[in-house]
């Protein structure tokens, strides 16, 4: 059987090796590997798509040694698995303390922020819009619990449509 997958490596000497090294060892052979390193995301990190074939048992083990290397699987045989979504957050951001708000947000699970852009208008309300990579399918929850942090912080919050 066959398995593709795109992963999401960091961009820095040897971590496609260390990826690719397990495969034969867990009974999978590696069939493609396309390494994207003009694709780097805002997180300096880096798809590489790649072909398996094995028993479903071998690359069930090779995604679970992935998972024990804390590497990202983005897609599984075309089926994305995280995705990234957006929110807008106005009022004063600054004055109630942008770092614990990111702290808040990135500590939900599955969930980090890889894009900040603030507006700032001198002492007026500023804005925010916040880029989040999430698991595929987590975006209402996760829009549900940034909500309840933006109340606690009397912000406006606007998600994407």
């Amino acid at each position: 059987m066959k398995m593709d997958l795109v992963l999401e490596l960091m961009d820095v000497p040897g971590q496609l090796v260390s990826v690719l090294d397990p495969i034969s060892g867990l009974g999978a052979n590696l069939v493609t590997v396309i390494h994207k390193r003009d694709s780097k995301n805002e997180k300096g990190m880096i798809p590489v798509q790649l072909t398996l074939e094995g028993e479903r048992d071998s690359l069930d083990r090779v995604i679970e040694r992935f998972k024990e290397l804390g590497v990202s699987i983005i897609a599984m045989d075309g089926v994305v698995k995280k995705e990234v979504v957006s929110t807008i957050l106005i009022g004063h951001i600054v004055d109630n303390d942008i770092r614990d708000t990111m702290d808040k947000i990135n500590s939900l699970d599955g969930v980090y922020v890889v894009g900040f852009d603030i507006k700032l208008d001198g002492e007026s309300k500023s804005s925010a819009l916040i880029n989040i990579e999430t698991d595929f399918g987590m975006k209402e929850f996760i829009f549900d619990k940034i909500g309840k942090i933006a109340a606690e912080k009397d912000l406006l919050m606007i998600n994407e449509v």
